[in-house]
């Protein structure tokens, strides 16, 4: 498991996952309206420098809280920094998982789970792991890159994901990515 670390972005290459380039084609606020909602408590895994999770924090409003998470602690400073002194720092917990566990305890109404899942060395315990945080109703959004991930891998996770209880249903369309919706069976 130690290589895994070997295989996510590093902190150093952060700017690329958070520029005004990526918002044209990957507009969190139309990715993510149709499935949060004030109130919610939604969990964004591998957040990096918070592309999603300030938007996220946004669409939840003052009584809905995101839980950030990521493997770098690198990361979650440079999410720290951007929401420091604003209103949002109350609504975004930041929260360093491990390589093997999120380690959230609280109920999830929403994950959003964006170019990650390929790194995940046992995606079978994160996906039990993710079946037990999420409420009955809650739903997981997956996206995976097209360049990583081939169509024949992410069908295996996909497989996964309903060995584990998940009904995948269709995901919103992100240009040449890969998308799908969990469902708890």
């Amino acid at each position: 498991m130690s290589n895994r670390t070997n295989r996510v972005c590093p902190v150093e290459r952060a700017g690329n996952l958070d520029n005004r380039i990526r918002r044209w084609f990957q507009n969190p606020q139309k990715i993510l309206g149709p499935y949060i909602e004030e109130g919610m408590t939604v969990l964004d895994i591998g957040c990096g420098p918070g592309f999603f999770s300030i938007d996220m924090a946004q669409l939840v409003g003052k009584t809905g809280r995101v839980i950030a998470s990521d493997l770098q602690e690198g990361m979650l400073h440079k999410l720290g920094d951007k929401i420091h002194g604003t209103e949002l720092e109350n609504r975004i917990t930041l929260h360093k998982c491990e390589e093997n566990k999120i380690g959230v305890s609280e109920k999830i109404d929403f994950v959003l789970a964006f170019y990650m899942v390929h790194e995940v060395p046992n995606q079978e315990e994160f996906f039990n792991e993710i079946r037990v945080l999420l409420n009955p109703k809650g739903q997981v959004l997956i996206v995976e890159p097209p360049f990583h991930v081939s169509k024949r891998m992410f069908k295996k996770t996909i497989r996964k994901a309903q060995d584990s209880g998940f009904t995948p249903v269709e995901g919103p369309k992100i240009i040449l990515n890969k998308t799908v919706i969990l469902k708890k069976s």
